[in-house]
């Protein structure tokens, strides 16, 4: 997918970010990004980061992604929830490991010039598409000291809502476990929320990153594996990302994709 393509969503985004860089009190600033699968987090995080060096600054970007439970622990969880189609693959709140998650943020916002610390990679390629979490020798190494962090996740900043209020009482235990995720949502400063114009956007977008990943030689999940995949977060979408705002009091700037991803709102 060309820059071209992207540059109506990047315009307003890097505008924000950068105006809430340079009157951070405090460094490193810590932007929260929310944002549909398939939305262009990866691409926007990239060139948002990539701009800074020419600014004199350094920053590193993680996502919720690079947390999920390994393959093991993952098949586990889905064992013990068994005919529970939201926790039988990676994704839900829940199929990560929080603990982990939360003791990276910190050590990224505490580097010190000279120090470096490791990011976890998680292989989405590993196991036919199911994916799981890369050797330690792989993981990401970032040197400090840090002037962004950027944490993106398609349900960072959601919070669990009562049990009634839930469509199908199989996502009873994902909307339980999406309480202990302030861990990682109270350490934002600011947040970029993305949300699509109909959810059903999502399926469509998911389908053309795993198209995407595929034809650039990397395994992945066939059109209908991933058809079904992205349709279990459907009601996901519908319970949390129409009404909820994101925690905290500080700057956040919301848009609302069309189809094309282009800002409406």
């Amino acid at each position: 997918m060309s820059d071209a393509r992207f540059l109506p969503l990047h315009q307003p985004v890097h505008e924000f970010c950068f105006a809430q860089i340079a009157a951070a009190p405090r460094r490193p600033l810590v932007i929260g990004l929310q944002a549909p699968q398939g939305a262009g987090k990866t691409t926007l995080v990239t060139h948002l980061l990539q701009a800074l060096p020419a600014m004199g600054l350094r920053g590193a970007g993680v996502s919720v992604d690079d947390f999920y439970l390994t393959r093991e622990d993952q098949l586990r969880l889905a064992a013990a929830h068994p005919d529970n189609p939201y926790l039988e693959h990676r994704g839900y709140p829940g199929t990560h490991d929080v603990s982990l998650g939360e003791r990276t943020l910190r050590a990224l916002r505490s580097l010190q010039a000279g120090e470096t610390t490791r990011v976890p990679v998680y292989d989405k390629s590993a196991h036919g598409g199911r994916g799981d979490r890369a050797p330690k020798d792989i993981w990401r190494e970032v040197s400090g000291p840090l002037d962004v962090i950027v944490v993106e996740g398609w349900m960072l900043g959601f919070a669990p809502v009562d049990a009634s209020a839930l469509p199908d009482p199989r996502l009873a235990p994902a909307n339980e476990a999406l309480a202990d995720y302030t861990r990682w949502t109270d350490q934002a400063d600011v947040w970029v929320v993305l949300r699509a114009q109909d959810p059903e956007y999502v399926l469509t977008w998911r389908v053309e990153a795993e198209e995407a990943m595929k034809a650039s030689g990397k395994p992945g999940l066939s059109r209908e594996a991933i058809t079904d995949y992205i349709g279990r977060f459907l009601p996901a979408y519908r319970t949390y990302a129409t009404t909820q705002q994101v925690p905290g009091s500080g700057p956040r700037l919301a848009l609302t994709l069309d189809l094309q991803r282009r800002p409406t709102g």
